[in-house]
């Protein structure tokens, strides 16, 4: 783990994705944080040790998803499947597959492995697994303004987690997807999925992978927006939370109430033509109930207050 002395830096964006507005000064106290995210040989560690059973792995009660087709009540995650050609980037079902027998361990559903990939980032992996982890470990989830904080390395304000320029000297920083996206990757940066924890330089303060790779997954309830108190100019919010689970939940599906948490960081699948969101600010909402081939977790562990 790499120590974090914690201060005031400016969360969010007033430039990107209107979820990340307003840019705002936070301050968070100091903290260790994982130097990449969790790998396949930790979480398989985790797992002898405790018989954790992955949300992936267990069959959806039909109660908690009303109108779901039976054949969709089983085990399984959601896998990328790379369409041969263009498709409307409004739908995501182009691109995403429910896949039956997909988890952690079949990563690309039945008949895929870990093997040979025991130093990438678990995937699969909903929120209750990555917080059930942490637990284990003696550890916890950051929060997203700690995350945030982390994935700056020092450079406040800057785009992205190594400056303003996307590809110094046509040089990819990190695992996002480079080329049309969905159907075509140029694969510049040489990898079609996952990489190996570390493959790319660490950031200003030694962390890997804080940007592109994985999402990762934090302990903040999601809100459209950062709550920032415009009357409190004096000070900076301290070791800010985020929303509230009720009001996290996704509106539009009636019966279905699952709240969601703030992922952080981009994935393999972020691209310049969609989902531009390989930097610190960037954050998507993750209902808890999902897991996917693009999503991991790292952990901390907070110093004494």
């Amino acid at each position: 783990m790499v120590r974090l002395v914690g201060g005031t830096f400016r969360m969010g964006s007033d430039i990107h994705y209107p979820e990340e507005a307003p840019a705002h000064s936070v301050k968070v106290n100091g903290f260790r944080i994982d130097r990449h995210p969790v790998t396949n040989d930790a979480f398989q560690r985790f797992v002898a040790a405790t018989g954790h059973v992955t949300f992936a792995e267990i069959a959806p009660n039909a109660a908690d998803y009303p109108g779901a087709l039976p054949e969709m009540l089983h085990p399984g995650s959601l896998v990328f499947r790379k369409p041969p050609s263009r498709v409307d980037l409004r739908d995501m079902r182009a691109w995403w597959e429910f896949r039956l027998g997909a988890d952690w361990r079949h990563p690309q559903g039945p008949g895929s492995s870990i093997d040979g990939l025991e130093d990438h980032p678990v995937v699969h992996v909903a929120y209750a697994d990555a917080e059930a982890f942490a637990r284990w470990a003696g550890k916890e989830l950051p929060t997203e303004a700690e995350w945030e904080y982390a994935a700056r390395g020092g450079l406040d304000g800057a785009t992205y987690a190594w400056g303003e320029e996307l590809m110094p000297d046509g040089r990819p920083m990190a695992n996002w997807w480079q080329g049309e996206f969905p159907h075509e990757n140029t694969l510049i940066d040489g990898w079609e999925g996952t990489s190996p924890a570390g493959t790319y330089p660490p950031n200003g303060y030694g962390l890997h992978d804080m940007i592109g790779n994985v999402w990762e997954w934090t302990s903040d309830w999601y809100a459209p927006r950062h709550a920032v108190d415009v009357h409190k100019t004096c000070c900076s919010p301290e070791n800010p939370r985020g929303g509230t689970m009720s009001a996290s939940v996704q509106p539009g599906l009636p019966g279905i109430r699952i709240p969601r948490k703030v992922l952080k960081g981009g994935s393999h699948l972020c691209a310049e033509n969609y989902c531009r969101r390989y930097r610190p600010a960037a954050r998507f909402p993750e209902p808890v109930d999902t897991s996917t081939a693009h999503v991991g977790f790292r952990c901390i562990i907070r110093e004494s207050r």
